[in-house]
């Protein structure tokens, strides 16, 4: 086998069946998989995977629910895949057509590689709007870390060297992504960015569901920070940074309350400006302002 697909997910059936459908339509010319690892979905997603056995010759669904989180369910699909190379695709994202051939040939000449994202055909201008689009002309990148990171849902790496920096961390919740980023580029290996192969991203709809992410992926941006960063609690200017940040969105508050854009935006940043302070508490570092 030449090729291994790990999609992590958790009852992921609403939008998982859209996953496997654009990768059963990819032109494929060699062997490859597609493993579905579990971690613990209490919907009916296996009915949903089965569906696609015959579409997909070498799919297969792994119980990956012994430990809550994605790390952990990308880490035991790694486990059970037999390619040389390793592509990761969320549940809720969509490949476009070639992303596998463009992602293979990438991976295998340069060894570590995330794709480019597009925003518009899975998520609604009110949302796309308010969260903004990354990783849409070249990697991301915080000013505060070494290197360049990429959404986990976008990675292609060898087995070798997702073995070598043994995988994802499964102790960390949120941000597991840019740390993994982190660790294969130590290693001395550059992530390249492949504009061809195209994935399309589902971001979060609810106002509800962008606070929390937000939020969270704040929380860990400050653990990053202490980690690659070196941060330490006494930088005041990144202090007074955020403060200026929590002004201007108070002052804000009521335009942007009146629009729907205007209110995920709202949610959106104030996730981040809590998660920011949490984690600041929590990991003894300061906050750290990316946007």
């Amino acid at each position: 086998m030449t090729l291994s697909i790990i999609i992590p997910c958790r009852n992921a059936a609403r939008t998982i069946e859209e996953t496997l459908q654009a990768l059963a339509d990819q032109k494929w010319p060699a062997a490859w998989e597609v493993i579905v690892a579990d971690n613990g979905s209490t919907d009916n997603l296996a009915r949903v995977v089965a569906k696609y056995t015959l579409r997909i010759p070498h799919l297969r669904l792994v119980d990956a629910s012994a430990r809550r989180g994605a790390s952990y369910a990308r880490n035991i699909g790694v486990n059970a895949a037999t390619g040389e190379y390793i592509l990761f695709c969320d549940a809720d994202d969509v490949p476009a057509a070639g992303w596998a051939v463009a992602m293979e040939k990438a991976v295998r000449t340069h060894g570590f590689v995330a794709s480019r994202l597009e925003f518009e055909k899975l998520n609604s201008p009110v949302v796309r709007s308010a969260r903004g689009c990354t990783q849409i002309v070249g990697l991301q990148q915080f000013r505060f870390l070494p290197f360049p990171h990429a959404g986990s849902g976008t990675l292609g790496i060898t087995r070798a060297l997702h073995d070598a920096v043994a995988g994802f961390d499964e102790t960390i919740p949120i941000c597991e992504d840019i740390d993994y980023c982190m660790r294969v580029q130590q290693q001395g290996i550059k992530l390249e960015f492949v504009p061809d192969a195209v994935l399309h991203c589902r971001l979060r709809a609810s106002k509800k569901g962008v606070y929390a992410q937000a939020s969270q992926y704040a929380e860990y941006e400050v653990y990053l920070y202490k980690k690659y960063g070196a941060g330490h609690l006494w930088e005041w200017w990144r202090w007074r940074k955020y403060l200026q940040a929590w002004r201007n969105l108070l002052g804000r508050m009521s335009e942007l309350l009146r629009t729907p854009e205007g209110k995920t935006l709202f949610a959106w940043r104030l996730g981040r400006l809590m998660g920011l302070l949490k984690g600041s508490l929590r990991f003894w570092a300061p906050p750290v302002m990316v946007e």
